[in-house]
């Protein structure tokens, strides 16, 4: 393996993945105040989180883990959030969500302990969080601006990221629930290939529509009942290889019929509790074909 970290895409082949496993941090007695459904219990989330990274490693993946405790970020399980990963080093971005502020310096720590540089961070009033953040292809990253990544977040992700290359368009999301649910960019999409992506239409900006059919995506589309049990929430341990929630049977059918090998985990405390799918739950440090 020539390169121990890098890969501006979605969809190559996962090589090196960090995670976090949920401490008792993560097992909040007051589930309201994080948003959650209810109060997960640890041990089973335990359980399910090293059930997930069984998988991980079974697709050929190197995990690591961010095991620094950090007291009341009960969130901090969701690493994809904190940074985006460049060929060149990390974008320590800052957090829209108050209560997970803190987050971004310590994931960015543990990312210098193992060789991968920081880029640059955002400062004063910019706001970004991973989920917001898709790469459309090696070269171009979609913003989703909402209640948790601002337009002062993307300017300075553009300031720091087109010097490299790197095209930054943004798209405005919509209001939805409001300002406490977690609405990401990629609640709304997840690319698993050149040319394939799995979607949920009522919800997606008419602008990213229209670039994602110039583009030329084949959309699987998840069903309605599907969206709120995280069907667009799909991880690509490789190009047409995903990993999904578990009980999501009309989005897993309509990925197998595009061409998908397709694994489950069952997530009832880690996701379904908590607003987090597999590519929340993990912080890929190494795509490479």
């Amino acid at each position: 393996m020539s390169k121990s970290f890098g890969g501006q895409n979605m969809f190559h082949p996962l090589r090196r993945v960090l995670v976090k496993r949920p401490d008792e941090i993560f097992a909040v007695e007051d589930p309201e105040r994080w948003h959650y459904v209810a109060s997960p219990d640890l041990e089973t989330a335990q359980q399910e989180h090293d059930s997930m990274v069984e998988t991980l490693q079974q697709s050929g993946a190197e995990v690591l883990y961010h095991e620094e405790l950090q007291p009341d970020r009960a969130d901090a399980i969701y690493v994809f959030d904190p940074i985006v990963l460049t060929d060149h080093g990390a974008v320590v971005l800052s957090m829209g969500k108050d209560l997970r502020r803190g987050e971004e310096e310590a994931l960015a720590r543990r990312l210098r302990e193992l060789g991968i540089p920081t880029l640059f961070s955002l400062e004063g009033e910019a706001r970004a969080e991973g989920g917001d953040l898709l790469w459309l292809d090696q070269t171009t990253l979609a913003a989703g601006i909402g209640f948790r990544t601002n337009q002062e977040g993307v300017r300075q992700l553009r300031a720091g990221l087109e010097p490299l290359g790197i095209e930054v368009l943004a798209f405005e999301l919509p209001y939805f629930t409001g300002p406490e649910a977690c609405l990401h960019l990629l609640s709304l999409i997840s690319i698993l290939d050149h040319d394939l992506a799995v979607v949920y239409p009522p919800l997606i900006p008419v602008p990213f529509w229209l670039d994602l059919q110039a583009r030329g995506f084949q959309l699987v589309i998840v069903p309605e009942k599907e969206f709120g049990t995280m069907g667009t929430n799909v991880l690509a341990l490789g190009p047409r290889d995903c990993l999904v929630l578990e009980g999501n049977p009309g989005t897993r059918h309509g990925l197998e019929e595009a061409g998908c090998r397709v694994s489950s985990y069952r997530g009832n405390e880690i996701s379904l509790k908590c607003e987090g799918g597999p590519t929340c739950l993990t912080s890929p440090l190494l795509r490479q074909a």
